[in-house]
């Protein structure tokens, strides 16, 4: 007799599972979806998206990364646009809009490659040239070495146009970016650490300043301590001053006063004696990482020693920072050389009960605060997003060179693709081109945002292009015009270019090599 062969369930009846041409086009859709959601947030002229969490909590911004991390995806393809988002945001800082965009685009071109029974390997081969050759596009961009120092402003205002801050507004807190970077900066190399962004309310932009060291947010333990100390010398304290507790629970039997008050008296001189430890070291000014005992503030403050307890370990990783002190683990043979100096310790406040702390000028001073003020709750948070972006696309400048902004780059990528696509041989040579064709999306969506008309921009982008060898989307006022980015001074840091396509390329060619999608309970 015929044996029969029994079918062999390997999955689990509550799984669910998409094959195939299905599986892509699923993909396909989340990540075109995810992209279409900040579209209309990219350039000068993007607009806001409001959201709001289950508990009311509002955010209003078109600041890609914080749309993209606000967002509620379940998705998983979706989820690798916010990844996209993430990585560009980690790496230089800005472009997270770009990069989303691309990736969409990239995708939308891949599902009509599909369409036309092009394989996956070979759209995804096609897509890893065509990022190379983007590479060597934007190398040929670069401005002369020379100019970029002088363009470092013209990149914090570019980065910060249309992010809430209004074109005057930009201008003026682009300067202040450009000298705190600069203030950090040793020759090609700044420390990002080193410059804080610190939001305030109750003031206009223009109230924001420079401040040459760092703020925080605390209180002196006790009233009777000074609120000021000029030429200050900073002790940071990583252990708590208080009674020390014995590592072994034990009782003690006091059976007479004078036993309690000897007892007391012991505590005591060891409170007292921390104080007293600190004083004789000549410390100005504690930082202290724990609690400090109500008994020890009063000593420290009848020594005329100004203190701050449980402070965050990233605010004393500061203090450290710019005074120059060392982070001691306890208070025994305390030396002058392990403590730091400011030219003054402040404490001020400003029309509320909130106490900051200002830590001006410090011996080994390389930090910077910039006291970005907002009129709303609202403002000052979408102040704060667009300065720190500022700050990171200046730094990225600098270390990696600049490029043409406005969408002038990416011209210039997609001419360079297309004119390098008819000598690939094979169906490859489709891939390319639909890159160059992805590419060509961002400019015209910049001039979509801008409310020019998208088609007749690009052709006039494309025609200028191949006349003088650069062009962009200008928005010069209400107007819009195509012209060179570098007269109007738009430009980018190049690094922001490369992670946006090398990002959006590593995600969507993941996205078209998935064929099998297995979902369980």
């Amino acid at each position: 007799m015929a044996s029969r062969t029994q079918p062999i369930y390997v999955l689990s009846e509550d799984s669910e599972r998409t094959r195939g041409r299905a599986a892509q086009e699923s993909n396909i859709a989340a990540g075109k979806a995810v992209a279409e959601a900040v579209r209309t947030t990219l350039g000068p002229r993007g607009m806001d998206k409001m959201l709001v969490d289950s508990t009311g909590t509002v955010v209003v911004t078109n600041d890609g990364a914080t749309i993209l991390d606000q967002m509620d995806i379940d998705h998983p393809a979706a989820q690798m646009i916010v990844e996209v988002a993430e990585s560009q945001e980690e790496s230089v800082g800005d472009g997270t809009t770009t990069a989303a965009v691309l990736l969409g685009e990239l995708l939308s071109r891949a599902e009509d490659l599909l369409e036309d029974d092009l394989h996956p390997t070979v759209i995804v081969e096609g897509y890893a040239e065509a990022a190379r050759l983007a590479g060597e596009a934007i190398d040929e961009q670069l401005v002369g070495a020379a100019d970029v120092d002088d363009l470092l402003a013209s990149i914090a205002e570019s980065s910060m146009t249309g992010k809430g801050t209004g074109d005057t507004a930009a201008r003026d807190l682009a300067e202040l970016v450009v000298e705190a970077v600069e203030r950090v900066g040793i020759d090609e190399s700044v420390d990002r650490d080193s410059i804080h962004v610190h939001p305030r309310t109750g003031a206009g932009s223009s109230a924001t300043e420079l401040v040459d060291g760092v703020v925080l947010e605390e209180e002196p333990v006790h009233d009777g301590m000074p609120r000021t100390v000029e030429d200050a010398s900073v002790a940071v304290l990583e252990t708590k001053l208080e009674v020390r507790q014995g590592d072994v629970d034990a009782e003690y039997s006091i059976t007479s006063v004078d036993g309690l008050n000897a007892a007391l008296k012991a505590e005591d001189d060891e409170l007292r004696g921390y104080a007293d430890a600190l004083s004789e070291a000549g410390v100005d000014v504690l930082v202290c990482r724990k609690a400090i005992d109500d008994r020890v503030a009063g000593y420290l403050a009848d020594a005329g020693i100004l203190a701050f307890e449980s402070v965050k370990s990233s605010d004393a990783t500061d203090v450290a920072r710019v005074t120059g002190a060392k982070r001691l683990g306890t208070l025994e043979d305390i030396e002058a050389d392990d403590l730091g100096r400011a030219e003054s310790v402040a404490v001020e406040s400003e029309g509320d009960d909130d106490d900051r702390v200002f830590v001006r000028g410090g011996d080994a001073s390389r930090a910077v605060t910039l006291l970005v003020y907002g009129s709303t709750e609202h403002v000052v948070d979408e102040l704060e997003r667009a300065v720190n972006d500022a700050v990171d696309a200046v730094v990225a400048a600098r270390e990696s060179g600049i490029v043409p902004g406005a969408g002038a780059s990416e011209i210039a990528i997609a001419a360079h693709l297309r004119g390098a696509a008819a000598s690939v041989e094979g169906r490859k040579q489709l891939a390319i081109e639909a890159f160059a064709d992805a590419v060509d999306a961002l400019p015209r969506t910049l001039a979509e945002n801008a409310g020019a008309d998208p088609i007749d921009t690009l052709v006039d982008l494309r025609a200028t292009h191949d006349r003088e060898g650069r062009a962009g989307v200008i928005a010069d006022g209400r107007t819009v015009r195509v012209g060179d980015p570098l007269e109007a001074g738009i430009v980018d840091p190049a690094a922001v270019k490369r992670e946006a396509v090398d990002s959006a390329t590593e995600a969507a060619t993941m996205l078209l090599r998935i064929d099998d999608v297995i979902s369980a309970e």
